[in-house]
């Protein structure tokens, strides 16, 4: 998976997350890339982190998107779909071409 699909993916989900092992069983990481990639984020600026004072479990998070981390949420977001378009319409063709030969076969 491409870096900025991983991070797109942990920015989409970074509302949610309930913990850090869960979201790395979640996408198929280690529980090590998830920390690396989600204290990058929070050193850029796209995500802050809350902890809960009255939560019993101290070391419980809440990972809340900047202003900035939702324009690149959105950047993200917008280049993914574009790449997938682009796809798409690769694959369009592709199939064509196969019809196309088949029906000089037949």
């Amino acid at each position: 998976m491409h870096q900025d699909e991983l991070t797109l993916k942990i920015l989409r989900k970074s509302e949610s997350i309930e913990s850090q092992p869960s979201l790395a069983k979640e996408l198929g990481y280690s529980v090590g890339k998830i920390n690396y990639i989600l204290n990058a984020l929070i050193d850029k600026g796209l995500i802050k982190v809350q902890n809960f004072a009255t939560a019993k479990q101290k070391k419980k998070y809440k990972y809340l998107l900047t202003k900035k981390g939702i324009e690149e949420k959105i950047r993200l977001t917008e280049k993914f779909i574009q790449q997938k378009k682009q796809e798409y319409d690769e694959l369009q063709a592709e199939l064509e071409m196969m019809k196309n030969s088949k029906d000089r076969m037949s």
